[in-house]
């Protein structure tokens, strides 16, 4: 009798369970056993001998999987010999723990970062939470766009400051993964990052006039960050266009190299020691090391796994700069991703965008869309015209801005007569069809006078590449029910 009334309550609770439409068993996350690490060794033991293929083996991996790390590690070891607030040629140059703004539209010759937009005025700050634990300023900005971010080593975000979260004007305080300390006063709130070093990267947007680049400065006058000590409770205010500007060197056509396979081996025990691991990443972590010490012990050791790393730089790395290698695959050979700032684990997809774009903002931030080819699959290149047309009321949909920005082989500006790089919000002027649809024109030579307010010049039979950002994108990018039109070539 038991034994039936138990299978009964069973058969009920199944019934129910199977019934409910918010029963979720399958996508449940399974933990990790309580006592994994008890019943795991805690990973390889460094005084195993290493074959030298396994060694090339892991250090292979290893320099796919810390590449986007390293990069950001070397950018740090940049600014720490900084020491005076400056721009430098093209360049803004702040010591660790301070931030500096631009005036206008980034330079279109800097080459420290690849594809920049020339729909915000930038800024950023490079911090060092090991040192001290930074203040950041947030001035009211009104009604205009704009959003700050901010990454670890990983180029993960972290926090929330920006128009899509209401943030109110204050004073904010990034701290690192260890800091205890005691939060003062009048600090709105605390954002704590999972490594020490990482960057803020405030973007305010503007419209394509000088009336509008005057409203900036004034806005942009009260961001800032310095180090706690220096936090008074009081909105400090700078004229950034009143900074120091040297000029600098001439730079390459590419971007500036932060990532030296040469020097790998040596510097990722120390991101490493930055960047602890992940849930799950611990034995990588154990594994890495001990193929660390392994080639500590070996010089040969060593210079095999430099070699490896070398060839990955150039067999599995490289070929992530092109955006047609990586990503989720839209229609008429746009491409994109979901999880930009938020790779977690997602090891490809951080490399990825870290060799092609660095620094790209959360999804609910801005949406991100690549094109390296036409509607018919064939490179994108300045010997053809092509066109973009959004039908009637489908141009990108946002709360924030839109652009179609257009960027050479190096994924820098293309220099054109009109200084102009990108089309979209910023840009008034922008002439809709008869039918209300709206085609840009992205060509070499002018489209006609007529058309000239929506032509986007592209480099003379050279290859070249289309972006489509959407700050602020409504549910209808995130969904994935919008994406961005064909680029059709024309006669």
């Amino acid at each position: 009798m038991q034994q039936h009334l138990f299978m009964a309550a069973c058969s009920s609770v199944m019934v129910a369970l199977l019934a409910s439409p918010t029963t979720t068993l399958a996508q449940a996350p399974i933990g990790a056993s309580p006592s994994w690490r008890r019943a795991l060794p805690a990973g390889p033991d460094a005084r195993v001998k290493l074959t030298e293929e396994y060694a090339k083996l892991v250090g292979k991996d290893a320099y796919f999987w810390a590449w986007p790390l390293v990069n950001m590690y070397n950018r740090r070891l940049h600014f720490a010999t900084v020491k005076e607030m400056s721009y430098v040629g093209p360049l803004m140059e702040p010591p660790l723990n301070r931030l500096i703004m631009l005036t206008d539209y980034v330079d279109p010759t800097e080459r420290a970062i690849a594809c920049p937009n020339q729909d915000v005025v930038y800024g950023i700050g490079p911090f060092a939470l090991d040192l001290s634990p930074v203040v950041v300023q947030v001035p009211d900005f009104g009604d205009r766009f704009w959003v700050y971010q901010m990454v670890d080593l990983r180029t993960d975000g972290f926090g929330q400051l920006g128009k899509m979260y209401g943030t109110t004007p204050g004073f904010y305080l990034l701290v690192g993964p260890d800091w205890k300390g005691e939060v003062p006063a009048g600090i709105t709130a605390v954002f704590r990052s999972k490594t020490n070093t990482g960057f803020i990267g405030p973007r305010v947007f503007q419209e394509d006039s000088p009336q509008d680049n005057k409203a900036v400065r004034a806005l942009i006058a009260g961001i800032d960050m310095y180090p706690l000590a220096s936090y008074d409770g009081k909105m400090k205010r700078r004229d950034w266009s009143k900074a120091p500007s040297i000029p600098g060197a001439a730079g390459s056509d590419a971007e500036t190299k932060w990532v030296f396979p040469e020097k790998f081996l040596e510097q990722l025990p120390l991101v490493m020691d930055d960047a602890p691991p992940l849930p799950g990443e611990e034995a990588r972590y154990a594994r890495i090391r001990a193929v660390i010490a392994a080639a500590e012990r070996d010089p040969a050791l060593k210079t095999v796994i430099a070699d490896e790393a070398a060839r990955a730089d150039k067999e599995v790395v490289a070929p992530l700069f092109e955006f047609r290698n990586f990503g989720i695959p839209l229609p008429h050979h746009w491409s994109t991703q979901n999880n930009g700032a938020q790779f977690g684990t997602d090891y490809q997809m951080r490399t990825a965008v870290a060799k092609s774009n660095i620094l790209v903002n959360k999804p609910n931030e801005t949406k991100y869309f690549y094109q390296d080819m036409d509607s018919a699959g064939a490179r994108l290149n300045g010997a053809n015209r092509y066109t973009v047309t959004f039908a009637k009321g489908a141009v990108p949909p946002v709360r924030g801005f839109w652009s179609l920005t257009l960027y050479n082989e190096h994924h820098f500006f293309a220099s054109n007569a009109l200084k102009r790089y990108s089309l979209g919000t910023k840009n008034r002027g922008l002439k809709p069809n008869a039918d209300g649809s709206l085609t840009l024109y992205v060509q070499p030579d002018s489209p006609g006078k007529a058309k000239e307010s929506n032509w986007l010049p592209s480099p003379a039979n050279a290859d070249f590449s289309l972006y489509v950002r959407a700050y602020w994108p409504d549910e209808a990018i995130t969904s994935g029910a919008w994406t961005p039109p064909a680029v059709a070539k024309g006669p």
